[in-house]
């Protein structure tokens, strides 16, 4: 991008894309926990391992999931996020998925600890979109060897105030 010298990605899209998967995934799960027919969560981790390998190893605008989400969000002005960062994240969703199916069909694992695993991975989904908290992006900042850039919500600069502040603040808004 111009004036901007990474990689990177929509924020708005990619949270957007965020709540789609997990809106297809919550209800795999429900169905999956109350009904113990495990077909529909077994095709929603096919769909989510395609979505996560299309976006590492081929492009991101060609997932389902972003495109549709970039086109929910198309007339937001874009937030601009580090693509490494966000490639974390989907590399762990990947894993998690990855995973998952091989607990879920190749070691025919007790069907607890595949709910257990898709909730897990349905948490970070919902942390993601609900909150804009990347579990993959707080990983990168604390385990990368160079600071990341252009963090979500600006988590790499923003230094909240102390409570003391906060208080000072709500009580005489007048200064700053």
């Amino acid at each position: 991008m111009e004036g901007i010298d990474i990689p990177v990605f929509n924020e708005r899209a990619v949270r957007a894309s965020a709540g789609l998967l997990f809106l297809a995934g919550i209800v795999a799960f429900m169905t999956a926990a109350l009904t113990d027919n495990y077909d529909p969560l077994r095709a929603f981790a096919f769909l989510f391992i395609v979505d996560m390998m299309l976006r590492l190893f081929v492009s991101a605008r060609y997932t389902p999931s972003m495109f549709l989400g970039a086109l929910m969000v198309r007339r937001q002005r874009p937030e601009r996020v580090g693509a490494d960062q966000k490639k974390l994240a989907w590399t762990l969703g990947l894993g998690m998925a990855f995973t998952s199916c091989i607990v879920m069909g190749f070691f025919a694992i007790d069907d607890t600890v595949t709910l257990v695993l898709c909730g897990v991975c349905l948490s970070i989904l919902f942390l993601e979109t609900a909150f804009g908290i990347c579990v993959g992006c707080f990983l990168y900042r604390v385990f990368a060897k160079e600071k990341p850039q252009l963090c979500p919500g600006d988590t790499c600069n923003y230094v909240p105030p102390r409570r003391t502040e906060k208080r000072r603040q709500s009580l005489n808004p007048t200064r700053n």
